[in-house]
């Protein structure tokens, strides 16, 4: 079991705020301490320490690094060097190339959120230590000179949603872990219900968050509903009293469809109520 096998909701943390760090493993399915964006450059040295020193479960963290080429990622690397951590996040990856430097022992999530990162989506999801796509949107059109991923209405713009499906497309064509991205307005929890529906419906496997109040409406999306239970589980049953395509409430059935129905069957199992 890989760290992204405990469940969909995960919660970025700063990595200076070391007094939040059990608390966010508490809340969500998984923890991101956050090494690169969330810390200021002169909080950095603290931030590392304070990750050194902690005690989590490192089957539920993964750390988020500073991107490759630059002081602080060797800095990174050198620190979760000497923790149970196995599980990094490669902020702004944009080559295979910049992976080299990374011990074998770790297990790699590529976040593509700029332009090259996106272009590079596939190659990366076929690196041996990449076990995870995430994408980013707002570093995303900032690299290719834009304001805003999203139009006034909050909907995603169309370079946005490209990018999104490249990344999912990327990872499911090589087995691996597809990760949505962070819906930055907290208070927008209709838009962040909507666009989690949408995610686990379209083939990602989790979805990052930026605060607490995020996770159970993540989970509550990736749950499926008892109606879609009840479902799943009459089709799969009238699929072994026929062969091949058949009729099931109305509407032809035939492999994909059961492929549906299992993918269903086992979020339902894997994901309390």
């Amino acid at each position: 079991m890989t760290v992204l096998d405990h469940g969909p909701a995960l919660l970025f943390c700063p990595g200076d705020r070391p007094e939040r760090f059990a608390k966010a493993l508490e809340r969500a399915d998984a923890v991101i301490l956050d090494l690169e964006d969330a810390v200021a450059s002169a909080a950095k040295t603290t931030a590392r320490g304070a990750i050194i020193e902690s005690e989590l479960d490192p089957d539920r963290v993964i750390v988020r690094v500073n991107p490759p080429g630059t002081v602080a990622f060797v800095a990174d690397l050198a620190t979760l060097s000497q923790t149970d951590y196995r599980t990094i996040m490669i902020a702004k990856a944009e080559s295979v190339k910049q992976l080299k430097p990374i011990d074998q022992r770790f297990s790699i999530i590529a976040l593509c959120e700029t332009a090259r990162g996106v272009a590079t989506a596939e190659k990366f999801a076929a690196h041996k230590q990449v076990i995870g796509l995430m994408w980013g949107a707002e570093d995303l059109v900032a690299s290719l000179g834009g304001t805003s991923s999203r139009k006034p209405n909050g909907r995603y713009r169309d370079v946005a949603r490209v990018a999104r499906a490249r990344v999912l497309l990327a990872a499911g064509a090589r087995g691996k872990t597809a990760i949505d991205a962070v819906h930055l307005d907290i208070a927008d929890t209709k838009r962040l219900a909507i666009e989690a529906a949408d995610a686990v419906a379209s083939g990602f496997a989790a979805t990052a968050c930026i605060h607490p109040s995020q996770v159970e409406i993540i989970r509550k999306a990736y749950r499926p509903d008892p109606v879609a239970v009840e479902w799943a589980r009459g089709v799969l049953d009238a699929a072994r009293a026929n062969r091949g395509v058949f009729t099931y409430e109305g509407s032809m059935v035939d492999e994909p469809v059961l492929r549906h129905a299992r993918a269903t069957l086992r979020r339902s199992q894997s994901l309390p109520d």
